[in-house]
């Protein structure tokens, strides 16, 4: 199955998308929190990211979900800064304080096709909401030059359903990340305001654009949504709400990863009830309750 961001190229549909976009960012919406912020003067908001993106690393990826690695893995860029500031974050030498090198779209797209070249079976864009306008630019430039394997949004769900849907057409997989199924619990652990409500729309959106995971001949995922989920103690993520959604308003083919690797990272020690790991018990309470709303679960 062909990218569909291949079709947009030819129409030229891609490149007007980058000049909407580029719009955007003098008045940043890009995300919920609607900082309205002048970032092609290099202004600020509260994701901490500028004009240009900051990638931390890339390289293929094997520890990846087994649709996304196949034989030779998954094309991971990771890019530094978040729109969430999760107290438990296991990455935050990068999201939070923003390890890495500002890259300009022609660079951005060189790391692209240099993945491409690797084998790679897709370009896995790792907290890209914030630097959308940069990473479109990019496709439109790696496209021109070559590019022609998916592109995997994997994001924390924190979106604008407005920036999704400049999306469409260029993202093939989506992978939300649904972190809680409450709006309080969002707002306390990771301080975005709205943060169930706002995720339920913006996976829907994908859902619509794209639907239920789907795979090639291989095995490997080229087009669908796929959901990570984080179980935290004591259901804290309310875990039965997040699966819940998913199982009554999603298609029934959308892949759902259950994952069972929460550790106290960050400022985690900082809340009691989040001060430990998970037990075996926990996880397998949560799995069971999936396959019983009949998801199609996966690691």
């Amino acid at each position: 199955m062909e990218p569909q961001y291949l079709l947009l190229l030819k129409t030229g549909e891609l490149r007007d998308r980058v000049v909407k976009l580029e719009e955007v960012l003098k008045k940043c919406t890009l995300c919920p929190h609607n900082c309205q912020v002048n970032r092609s003067r290099g202004e600020r908001g509260f994701c901490g990211g500028g004009y240009l993106p900051v990638v931390a690393s890339y390289g293929p990826h094997f520890g990846e979900e087994r649709v996304l690695v196949g034989e030779h893995g998954s094309g991971t860029i990771f890019f530094s800064h978040c729109t969430l500031k999760c107290v438990f974050c296991q990455n935050c030498e990068i999201s939070q304080y923003g390890e890495g090198e500002e890259v300009t779209p022609q660079a951005l797209a060189k790391i692209m096709l240099i993945l491409q070249r690797r084998g790679c079976h897709n370009i896995n864009l790792v907290s890209p909401t914030h630097y959308v306008p940069a990473i479109v630019k990019a496709v439109l430039i790696a496209a021109e030059e070559g590019l022609k394997i998916p592109l995997v949004y994997n994001t924390s769900g924190y979106e604008n359903v407005e920036t999704l849907r400049l999306l469409e057409g260029i993202v093939d997989i989506y992978m939300p990340d649904i972190k809680f199924g409450d709006d309080e619990i969002g707002k306390k652990y990771a301080k975005a305001p709205g943060y169930f409500a706002i995720t339920k729309k913006a996976v829907l959106e994908m859902d619509r654009q794209v639907g239920g995971l789907k795979l090639d001949e291989k095995g490997v995922a080229c087009r669908g949504v796929l959901i990570r989920h984080l179980i935290l103690p004591e259901n804290l993520a309310k875990t039965d709400k997040v699966l819940e959604f998913i199982s009554k308003e999603l298609s029934s083919d959308v892949a759902v990863n259950l994952m069972d690797q929460y550790w106290p990272a960050h400022k985690a020690y900082s809340f009691s009830e989040l001060s430990r790991r998970i037990t075996r018990e926990e996880y397998h309470y949560w799995l069971s309750f999936g396959k019983k709303l009949k998801l199609n679960l996966i690691k």
